[in-house]
């Protein structure tokens, strides 16, 4: 099994808190190593789970009222917005290919400290984005056995993903492909049926109004949209949590990580100007009554195709959200092994066993199941986990961001001399960071309050280690 790129961060050691290549590969092993089991494929497939095909589903009502119809157009600016963020993942990966992800990286480029916070960040977004998953699965399965409670559904589905991702990463992508397969032949159907009635019936709006709108077309609205639209993509950079389980290096999870966006980005375009087609009401009519623009897509099919594929849509959101959150509680797991490894978090959380970081993946999940099944038991409870999930995420981006900026720009890489590419690694990150800065100012109030309260207990910790004289190493 190969393990170069495992033992050290871009070539120097970790000292203690390291996972060096002399620690072996035993079961029940502290600090040990991940096996390199994946694939440019499951890569791919883990990706595209955490976000899910058809991600636009729940919210393309909202971003038709809110973009005044111009709801591909929304994906378009989203996917460019989020592709410097993909590009910064993709400089750093190639630095520390390593389980992390923006702990890893931050702490190369910022620093120690920084990445503590970065990694404690982005903690809030993987524990919580897998438990709104389920709760989307359980909604989803109480609409079609309306007999049994949603919060009883989304507790199987957080046991029955649990156990595939405590048999392997390997074991879990296979499956997770699988379902994945389900969801794109779904879309294919939607797509064809859609094209069908659109060459039979013709458009309700005009042919070019999901680019332009279907009434007065603004870019401050488009724009306002994006800060929703942004958030489908949460979760392809799920990706570099795999960097210690690739074969093929860390240039294979760099073209996953690209290639994830863009083949993102392209179904999402495609599927909300179909259905923006077959919209019976206006855009303004959708924005006038909240109510129905959750429902707006389905309505849409509902009408213009048929029942029958509103149903089978339903069913594939019900299993494709549980294994969104598969692939996000895999990811989480990672990071808290990650983070653990490196002496950030209870030592017992880097422990694998037959390679995979057990302790930590239960440990995530059963934080995933208090919160899902919490929310799934108030009525309420989905308003309250979807409005804090992305405060974490777009936080730790903005450092990722920084980090590129601080290990090529700043350090000059490696010994102090590399040579600097000004377009992505300054160009590139300054623009995503301030894309990413204007999307949090978007937010709902009460998750910033809640990012800030999270980012205070970080700060609260690296107060109490400096009082204790620990200081972190440097990256």
């Amino acid at each position: 099994m190969a393990t170069a790129g495992v033992s050290g961060t871009g070539g120097e050691g970790r000292g203690g808190g390291g996972a060096g290549a002399d620690r072996g590969q035993g079961a029940g092993q502290e600090g040990g190593e991940l096996r390199r089991t994946l694939g440019f494929r499951d890569l791919v497939v883990y990706g595209l789970l955490f976000i899910a095909p058809m991600a636009p589903v729940g919210v393309f009502g909202t971003l038709d009222a809110r973009s005044h119809g111009a709801v591909a157009l929304v994906y378009v600016v989203a996917t460019i917005a989020m592709a410097f963020t993909a590009v910064s993942y993709a400089q750093m990966v190639r630095v520390a290919p390593q389980a992390g992800s923006v702990f890893t990286y931050a702490r190369k480029g910022l620093g120690d400290r920084f990445g503590f916070i970065a990694g404690w960040m982005m903690l809030l977004d993987y524990l919580l984005i897998p438990a709104v998953a389920y709760l989307f699965a359980g909604i989803a399965m109480e609409a079609l056995v309306p007999d049994v409670d949603r919060w009883v559904w989304t507790a199987i589905a957080v046991v029955v993903t649990t156990l595939l991702n405590l048999w392997g990463v390997r074991a879990a992508a296979r499956v997770g492909f699988a379902v994945l397969a389900m969801e794109i032949v779904v879309l294919v159907v939607f797509v064809v049926s859609a094209v069908v009635v659109l060459a039979r019936d013709g458009a309700q709006r005009g042919w070019f109004s999901p680019f332009t709108g279907d009434g007065d077309f603004s870019m401050a609205a488009v724009l306002g949209a994006v800060s929703v639209a942004v958030l489908s993509y949460l979760g392809f950079d799920a990706i570099v949590s795999f960097a210690e389980e690739v074969t093929g290096g860390s240039r294979k999870v760099a073209r996953a990580v690209l290639f994830c966006l863009v083949l993102a980005g392209v179904l999402f375009i495609a599927q909300t100007y179909l259905v923006a087609l077959l919209q019976p009401v206006s855009s303004a009519e959708l924005a006038a009554e909240p109510a129905k623009q959750g429902a707006a897509f389905y309505e849409a099919v509902d009408v213009s195709v048929g029942t029958w594929l509103h149903d089978l849509i339903a069913v594939s959101k019900a299993i494709g959200a549980a294994f969104a959150a598969l692939a996000g509680q895999a990811a989480a797991g990672r990071l808290l092994f990650a983070m653990a490894r490196d002496r950030r978090l209870p030592r017992g959380l880097a422990r694998t066993d037959s390679g995979v970081p057990r302790v930590a993946l239960l440990l995530a999940a059963v934080v995933t199941l208090v919160a899902a099944v919490w929310a799934a038991r108030r009525d309420d409870g989905l308003d309250h986990l979807v409005s804090v999930v992305d405060i974490g995420a777009l936080t730790a981006f903005v450092l990722l961001h920084a980090s590129v900026v601080g290990w090529f720009v700043v350090r000059r890489g490696e010994g102090g001399t590399g040579r600097i590419d000004w377009g992505r690694h300054l160009v590139v990150p300054v623009l995503g960071a301030a894309i990413l800065i204007a999307v949090m100012a978007r937010a709902a109030g009460s998750a910033q309050v809640v990012g800030a309260v999270w980012l205070g207990v970080a700060l609260v910790v690296l107060v109490v280690r400096w009082a204790r004289s620990e200081r972190p190493r440097t990256g």
